[in-house]
């Protein structure tokens, strides 16, 4: 099974792209759609919109798991941030794929046993989860961390709740 996690930013929004077989999780690819800061805020998210869609197309996960976003003190900065978050559950979610969201500090938990874990100790923990990973981008880490953490959580019950929503009556989960 493939897994798909996306950290949601305006400018840069990371992905990272696991497989998962019984308890072995694996590393295919990361990376990071960049949207340039040119241009309104309509083409950018819909530049948003193409670089995820191609992601999709191109490794064509089974399910996605998305950072859950932080309100900023900037009300204009946290709006912008929200928008590109509804861009990145949109793509998803038009290619009928169950989409997941995992708080910052669940997925911190989840990797390394402590919410509010730093980002190097995060790093750390993905390189030893995902040999191979090049964590160049630290968008990209932060992907590869949330799809991590729905490997970890895909089998409880909210998952499996989440997931017959968009399965047809009685096909296998």
């Amino acid at each position: 099974m493939k897994l798909l996690g996306l950290d949601p930013g305006l400018r840069v929004t990371g992905w990272g792209v696991i497989a998962v077989d019984g308890n072995r999780l694996s590393h295919i690819a990361d990376g990071v759609v960049s949207v340039a800061a040119t241009g309104g805020l309509a083409d950018r998210l819909a530049r948003l919109y193409r670089g995820l869609a191609a992601v999709l197309a191109e490794h064509d996960p089974h399910e996605v798991a998305v950072e859950e976003t932080f309100v900023n003190r900037n009300p204009a900065s946290t709006l912008k941030l929200g928008q590109a978050r509804g861009v990145v559950l949109l793509v998803p979610a038009l290619a009928e794929l169950p989409v997941f969201e995992y708080s910052a500090n669940l997925i911190k938990k989840s990797l390394v046993g402590n919410g509010h874990a730093t980002k190097d100790q995060m790093t750390m923990m993905v390189r030893t989860l995902l040999p191979g990973a090049g964590l160049e981008k630290a968008d990209a880490a932060d992907a590869l961390a949330v799809a991590v953490c729905h490997a970890h959580h895909r089998t409880s019950p909210a998952a499996r709740a989440e997931r017959a929503k968009l399965d047809p009556v009685g096909a296998p989960t």
